[in-house]
């Protein structure tokens, strides 16, 4: 038996705080624990003693005939800590604590912490395990194939009541709460083993250990159990007061969705969208491709299917002339047979075409996903003399996408019809509007496509030099990793003569204040310098305004078919380093075109990621601009990813604009901040 194997299927159980009363927490975990009694002993407390649910309690853990394997607290906050201790002290190995507004979770973690025992929550909402019948939770659950581990409680809950709705039940159900000890990692890793479970559904708000979380998802996906991530907050969270621009412009959701493609998972916007992505998941073949057919019983509802889907990111398939004349063949003559198909009052005259009509298509190796929308599930309803009739169709169609091994998906203008249940027990996924259903198809379709090369976190090497500060400071430790840059000679602060400088660089020169984070801001910067006594001029200028400090000159990049594009890394406070590339220059932030992945990244994906920029047309050549190097490019990305990841002591790293033309990649400016120290106050 494993640590967690008390909160999965244990062999016995008690509830301290059960009462009758519908209203407290305590009546739902005794109704529950009783519910199971058949497969586990159940003890209730109650220290006013008397019965509960027509069972006798007992006035205290102490007076049970056994010490339980697990101990639910449905408690008042300042019962807890005393709970808890009382239970640890009999050697109880798993404990569930309800119980919020606790305030002394502290000291609850010390005592756990101290002994063998293993606490869920508090402030959570309970667990269900369908395999073992243990409902220690508010609500019913519905048996299925769908874990859902959840930081809210109460979306959790959510989740699982729009997953009934859609005919998925639930086979592990469990509400982390505060994590005081067992974490959302843990659980999830435990899940991979769990034979119920097809798909997992995960909720957080904070992500701890991020390594830990993803070597937990990666286990899922090797178990071949997808999971489906929702999360909200991260961004503000970690949209630190972060002195680089991109510490503004990326946020925290930017860094879970570049984990969750390293190990496989998707991060999803909305419950329904989780759901709606479970429901695909769970009762079809994996949606291998792109392409989509659509089927609809009109022009106008198929039109709207197919602008949809390519706004999704979903192919509409062209069909060969082959196909087209097999559909002429059996739909009316005035029946649309490309993609989108209209049926044209086929399925009026025939209803086994809402059948025939995708076995065709999935016959025909040119799509991925049928796609069937409009009226069907409509009959039996309106119709009942078509119940019949219909609810055959239903099982004819999730006989096709069975043994054609590809999904057939239905948008129906109906909701909750005998036919609509028929459809979900026949395996195929049913939704009430054309955009929930093509969004299933794409958001499946990503956990084909193979995970991201994951390097794990590398062990930063210990603080030797520190990064040092100013324009030429990080030009040296740049130039060292491999970013190039153009020649640049430094002026001490208060030199007399900066036009000596100019001896060994090429005209024309660019002026910078060396110390400045962001010199365009502050006038900093003064380009275009063709001889020693502009030079001067600019110099003295700057002195004047921004004071005898470090300057540096550096010749001029004038090559031509130039775009400026921004490279950057930081460090997240749960994933770890992070590598940055988008559309730069002084209107970086006004784009907010940027592509993030976990650092370091292979050239391979820093290519990968210079292509999903919307900037990308003007990187690959413009209306008759030279594309330009794009490798290059990628070097600067992989370099820096490997830096930040390499050196704990930077925290972070920007280029801002590297200028990247046909002949190859320069950086122009560079900003490296220092990671605080330890016993140092964060800048962040």
């Amino acid at each position: 038996m494993t640590p967690l194997d008390v909160f999965r299927a244990p062999e016995s159980v008690a509830v301290v705080g059960a009462t009758d009363n519908p209203a407290k927490w305590g009546h739902w975990l005794a109704r529950g624990a009783v519910a199971g009694a058949h497969r586990r002993r159940v003890h209730l407390v109650n220290t006013r003693g008397g019965q509960v649910l027509g069972r006798a309690t007992l006035p205290g853990l102490d007076a049970l005939p056994e010490v339980p394997d697990l101990v639910a607290f449905a408690v008042p906050a300042p019962a807890l800590a005393d709970g808890v201790s009382r239970a640890v002290a009999l050697g109880v190995p798993g404990l569930l604590a309800i119980t919020a507004g606790v305030e002394d979770e502290a000291a609850i973690g010390d005592v756990i912490a101290e002994s063998g025992s293993r606490l869920l929550g508090p402030n959570c909402l309970g667990l269900y395990d369908a395999s073992s019948e243990l409902e220690l939770a508010w609500g019913r659950f519905t048996p299925g194939g769908l874990a859902i581990v959840s930081q809210s409680g109460q979306l959790g809950l959510e989740i699982a009541g729009m997953a009934a709705s859609a005919g998925i039940g639930v086979s592990r159900f469990v509400s982390v709460g505060s994590q005081l000890d067992v974490c959302a990692a843990e659980l999830l890793a435990d899940l991979a083993h769990h034979e119920a479970t097809r798909v997992v559904a995960v909720y957080l708000e904070s992500f701890g250990d991020g390594e830990r979380l993803l070597d937990a998802l990666d286990h899922l996906r090797e178990a071949g159990k997808p999971v489906l991530l929702l999360t909200v907050g991260a961004s503000r969270a970690a949209q630190q007061a972060a002195r680089s621009h991109t510490g503004s412009m990326t946020s925290g959701l930017d860094v879970v969705d570049a984990a969750c493609r390293t190990v496989g998972a998707v991060l999803v916007d909305t419950p329904a969208q989780l759901v709606d992505a479970a429901q695909l998941l769970s009762r079809c073949a994996p949606v291998r491709g792109r392409r989509v057919a659509i089927v609809a019983d009109s022009g106008g509802q198929g039109a709207v299917g197919a602008d949809t889907a390519s706004r999704l990111g979903l192919t509409v398939a062209e069909f060969p002339p082959a196909l087209q004349e097999r559909l002429a063949d059996r739909l009316p003559p005035h029946a649309a047979v490309a993609n989108p198909v209209d049926l044209a009052g086929a399925g009026e005259d025939d209803i086994s075409t809402y059948a025939s009509t995708p076995a065709v298509l999935a016959d025909s190796s040119v799509t991925d996903a049928v796609v069937l929308s409009g009226y069907f599930g409509s009959y039996g309803r309106d119709i009942p003399e078509h119940q019949t009739a219909e609810s055959r169709v239903a099982r004819a169609i999730g006989s096709l996408a069975a043994e054609r091994a590809i999904p057939v998906v239905v948008h129906s203008m109906a909701e909750h019809t005998e036919t609509v249940r028929e459809l979900h027990a026949a395996g195929v996924p049913t939704f009430a509007d054309v955009e929930a259903a093509l969004r299933a198809v794409a958001t499946a379709h990503r956990f084909t496509q193979a995970p991201r090369p994951r390097a794990g976190r590398v062990p930063a090497r210990e603080r030797q030099v520190p990064p040092g500060s100013g324009y030429l400071a990080a030009r040296r430790l740049l130039a060292d990793a491999g970013v190039p840059f153009p020649p640049a000679v430094g002026i001490a602060p208060g030199a007399p003569d900066p036009g000596g400088a100019m001896r060994s660089l090429s005209a024309p020169v660019v002026l910078k204040a060396d110390w400045l984070e962001h010199k365009t801001e502050h006038g900093g910067v003064a380009t275009g310098l063709g001889d020693s006594a502009a030079l001067g001029a600019a110099y003295d200028d700057m002195v004047a305004r921004l004071g005898p400090h470090g300057y540096v000159v550096e010749e001029m990049d004038r090559r031509t078919d130039v775009v400026e594009v921004i490279v950057a890394a930081r460090r997240d406070p749960s994933f770890g380093p992070v590598v940055v590339v988008g559309a730069g220059g002084v209107q970086a932030e006004l784009s907010q075109d940027l592509a993030l992945e976990l650092a370091p990244c292979s050239h391979d994906t820093a290519r990968e990621m210079i292509r999903r920029l919307r900037s990308w047309p003007l990187l690959a050549g413009w209306r008759g601009r030279r594309p330009v190097d794009v490798d290059a490019l990628a070097a600067v990305v992989v370099a820096v990813s490997e830096l930040i990841a390499d050196r704990g002591d930077i925290g972070e790293i920007e280029l801002n604009p590297v200028r990247v033309s046909p002949e190859g990649a320069l950086a122009v400016d560079a900003l490296v901040i220092a990671a605080p120290t330890p016993d140092s106050p964060s800048t962040h």
